[in-house]
């Protein structure tokens, strides 16, 4: 009897416990590919922006890369919170060496930055959301595929912005 009762107790705990715990077994390789992809781009994206807050020699690039940085900062903290109730694992920074479109926007400064900066923002943009609409459409972990969808919008918007800069750049 009491033995039985300690297995219900087991049972119970076990099912109550199990929404809690990660998921990651089922979460397919795409899924888990976009995670990484999505935290790359996000830790990317915050520290390209803050190299165009210190390096640009324009006010609307400089304000740009407050807002993506700001942005980028954000989002990487969702999708954390996200990776972890997946139990996916999820890069936590950079190598900054090994990135080769960081190590050439760092030998740039004012002008030349913005221009390599805008068309390489355009770029990657671009890709972003290709990787997004993807997900959003393929993926099969439906927190994922919601986070992909909500941020599509935010990353046209983006593109779009980032185009208005490349025209205002090559007038400049």
């Amino acid at each position: 009897m009491r033995m039985t009762r300690i297995v219900w107790c087991c049972v119970a705990i076990g099912l109550f416990c199990a929404p809690a715990m990660p998921r990651t077994k089922g979460l397919s390789a795409a899924d888990r590919a976009f995670l990484r992809l999505a935290a790359d781009a996000d830790m990317t994206e915050a520290h390209v922006g803050q190299m165009a807050e210190r390096q640009s020699s324009r006010d609307s690039v400089k304000d740009f890369g407050k807002t993506i940085a700001k942005d980028h900062t954000d989002s990487y903290q969702e999708l954390t919170a996200l990776a972890r109730n997946t139990g996916a694992a999820i890069p936590k920074g950079i190598d900054v060496r090994k990135n080769g479109m960081i190590e050439q926007l760092t030998r740039l400064k004012g002008t030349r930055f913005d221009r390599e900066f805008v068309q390489i923002e355009i770029r990657d943009q671009e890709r972003a959301i290709a990787g997004f609409k993807r997900e959003a459409a393929h993926g099969r972990d439906a927190d994922l595929k919601a986070y992909a969808a909500r941020m599509l919008p935010v990353l046209e918007n983006r593109l779009h912005a980032t185009e208005k800069l490349a025209g205002t750049e090559k007038r400049t």
